[in-house]
């Protein structure tokens, strides 16, 4: 009993120096949380824990890898052949790529549903936007160091991109290339960026949860909290509720892992790269596909040629959504009150997954047309649709609390500002 009397004093001792218990407690444990979150608001901390997973297993399959063109392919060959569970560990990062694209990318799409982007929430909206970029980044980069067919080719046409900008574009790619082709300094200046940029994720992760942390959840009301009656303790309610949201993905997971590990990837990269055969069909990553329809369904624009509008349009795409909180004019954030933001949500949805459908698909005939359609309808969207909803949509009467929906304990309120 000394004993635990004399541990708890040192801590204290510590904590009283360096609050990182106190920290830690108000973060996990003591946090107040709304009591009507549902099982869409498990995908943020999943992105942390396949993040945790994915910096694990990358520190350890680099110290296997050899960053050079002559032997990038020998040694992830190497590693699933020669170390122990080395397959293991390379088919969980590889797949813990996919799983953590489609949790976050349900991470954003929930936020566009329930209005989590709104006032005041707009910082924490910017740096969940800034880890999509950073994430994509990353993805990009880990995709080449396998220095298969795919990585290969793949590397040269994105990065090619960049030579479409006015006057800067060729010493942009010629630094990206570090030479005047994709050799052996561009994997290497991929090795060593892809091994930085998660640490540089963690940062932007720590400021995203500090954000978050700063005006509390959003909630499936879209409602904010008034007092203790509304909250719940973080610790237990929803780490329980997260831990069951782990047990599933695991299970998703793992079918992935052990019988279908090679699924979401390319036939081609399993092929050592070879500068003088070009594939038949070069795509990326399935989680790049939507952006990269985009940027092949635009045409000649006027005096820019379509590999530069192209570009614009696919960065476009992703930076439009920075200005989401001001584009959507609706006072109302959740789409639980807004019937016609929901439709228009849903065919949102149903768009992005057609881009994805298009961006896997030739460039030519009818997928062709469908990309161009889906590209348009994506902006128009988010700069004419959101616009005007905000100002002729009739919303449902909102309740007094997030407790209302369940005890009806008041009579609803016509409306509630985004504040």
């Amino acid at each position: 009993m000394s004993n635990i009397s004399a541990g708890k004093r040192a801590l204290q001792w510590f904590d009283y120096r360096l609050p990182i218990f106190t920290f830690i407690h108000h973060s996990t444990v003591g946090y107040p949380t709304p009591k009507n979150l549902n099982y869409w608001w498990n995908f943020g901390s999943l992105a942390g824990i396949i993040l945790v997973v994915q910096i694990v297993t990358g520190i350890v399959l680099a110290m296997h890898y050899t960053p050079h063109v002559d032997h990038a392919f020998d040694s992830v060959e190497a590693i699933m052949r020669d170390v122990n569970y080395g397959w293991l560990l390379r088919y969980i990062h590889a797949n813990g790529a996919s799983a953590f694209f489609a949790v976050v990318f349900i991470h954003i799409f929930r936020g566009l549903y329930f209005g989590s982007y709104k006032s005041p929430r707009e910082v924490l909206w910017w740096l969940g936007l800034i880890i999509l970029l950073i994430m994509m980044a990353t993805a990009f980069m880990g995709y080449v160091l396998p220095w298969g067919q795919m990585s290969f080719w793949g590397a040269t046409v994105i990065t090619n991109l960049f030579s479409a900008i006015p006057l800067v574009g060729e010493s942009i790619t010629t630094w990206l290339w570090g030479g005047f082709a994709v050799g052996n300094a561009t994997l290497n200046r991929f090795f060593s960026l892809h091994f930085l940029l998660p640490f540089v994720l963690v940062g932007v992760v720590f400021l995203h949860l500090w954000s978050l942390h700063k005006f509390g959840s959003n909630n499936p009301t879209g409602i904010d909290t008034r007092g203790p009656k509304d909250t719940v303790p973080f610790h237990p309610y929803y780490t329980i509720k997260d831990l069951f949201g782990v047990g599933v993905f695991l299970i998703i997971f793992s079918v992935f892992i052990f019988y279908a590990p090679n699924y979401l990837g390319h036939p081609d990269n399993y092929i050592k790269a070879n500068p003088l055969v070009t594939p038949a069909h070069i795509v990326p990553e399935w989680y790049f596909l939507p952006f990269y329809a985009i940027l092949r369904a635009v045409p000649d624009i006027l005096f820019v040629d379509a590999k530069l509008a192209g570009v614009i349009a696919m960065f476009a795409s992703i930076l439009l959504l920075f200005a989401l909180p001001w584009l959507d004019s609706s006072p109302v954030r959740s789409a639980r009150f807004r019937p016609w933001y929901k439709q228009f949500f849903w065919l949102l949805v149903l768009d992005v997954v057609v881009l994805g459908v298009a961006g896997a698909k030739p460039p030519e005939g009818l997928w062709l047309v469908l990309g161009r359609l889906a590209t348009a309808y994506y902006f128009i969207h988010f700069l004419i649709l959101l616009p005007l909803l905000g100002r002729i949509e009739p919303t449902k009467p909102l309740p007094r609390s997030i407790g209302d929906p369940v005890l009806n304990s008041s009579p609803p309120r016509e409306s509630e500002t985004g504040s």
